[in-house]
């Protein structure tokens, strides 16, 4: 990306986050249950092993930012900051009126509304319209609609979720208000996984670092520990794969090796955008695609109705 362009962005990106200004819940300093938890994250910090080879050069970049925003305790309002922004959060996008207006009228409102609640941890950006939620609740409540629109699942039937790419957890979240009940994991890299952990922790949840069955959201970076939770699967039970843009956003060799993911887990919620960097990834969805069906699966590509060039993959039962 030309500086001229970033630039831009930025600055479109901090108008958008104005029009909020008037709904803005600033965070003014830490409570001792935050400085707990950053304490046990900073000594997380010094021990990560960066795995370089399965990082794309903009994800390498932006995990040495998080680890600069953790062991200098920036973590007040962090979901204010242009970069957290720039990778994890859409906010006062016209697109995500019309998303808003298609929750608003689906029978399940009322559980959408419930859904999409927003709160003041990390100071989110509220959406200017609907200054009860934010664009990426709206946004990613939207992603769940659609898929249980085509599919007819109830969200509430899923016995696990895992997600590659959870963004700060928020998705993670709102899946704990949908079925407190049914597992939880998030594969990312072990930066992100610690800023996961202070934002899930922070909002009271049962959130750990790694594999544990005592807990029902497990953060995990290990392909290894990936490996383990995909194949405790049980084939009865309904499992739910998430990826949104972010499997489209790693290199495709280390996509070869996710593949026994696809093998196992039935019901897939993807998205992702026809191209990112030199990667053309319709190519790679159209395989997997073709993969779904050929085990049975009702799998389907749909364009994203507000998002030109960009696509839901959906598999199901």
């Amino acid at each position: 990306m030309s500086i001229n362009k970033k630039s831009f962005l930025d600055c479109s990106r901090k108008i958008r986050a104005s029009l909020s200004f008037f709904f803005s819940t600033k965070e003014k300093s830490f409570s001792k249950n935050d400085l707990i938890i950053i304490k046990k994250i900073i000594k997380i910090t010094k021990k990560i092993n960066k795995i370089k080879k399965i990082k794309s050069k903009t994800h390498q970049i932006f995990s040495e930012k998080i680890l600069n925003l953790i062991t200098k305790k920036k973590l007040l309002n962090f979901l204010q900051i242009n970069f957290i922004q720039h990778m994890f959060f859409i906010h006062n996008r016209f697109f995500l009126i019309k998303e808003l207006i298609e929750l608003y009228n689906d029978k399940d409102w009322f559980k959408w509304k419930e859904i999409i609640k927003e709160d003041n941890i990390g100071n989110p950006v509220r959406f200017f319209l609907y200054p009860y939620s934010s664009g990426n609740k709206i946004h990613q409540a939207y992603h769940l609609k659609k898929f249980t629109e085509i599919s007819k699942i109830n969200l509430k039937n899923f016995n696990n979720v895992i997600e590659f790419g959870g963004g700060y957890g928020n998705m993670a979240k709102m899946f704990n208000k949908i079925n407190k009940k049914n597992t939880y994991t998030i594969f990312d890299t072990a930066e992100v996984n610690l800023l996961q952990y202070y934002y899930l922790k922070k909002s009271n949840l049962n959130v750990n670092l790694g594999m544990n069955k005592k807990f029902k959201i497990n953060l995990i970076n290990k392909l290894s520990d990936l490996k383990r939770k995909i194949s405790s699967l049980k084939i009865r039970e309904k499992n739910l794969f998430i990826a949104n843009w972010s499997l489209s956003e790693v290199p495709l060799k280390f996509r070869d090796e996710l593949f026994f993911i696809f093998k196992k887990i039935d019901y897939h919620l993807i998205s992702y955008q026809d191209k990112f960097e030199n990667i053309i990834n319709n190519n790679y969805f159209n395989k997997i695609n073709k993969y779904n069906r050929k085990k049975n699966r009702k799998s389907q590509i749909i364009k994203i109705k507000y998002k030109p060039n960009n696509y839901y993959l959906f598999s199901y039962r």
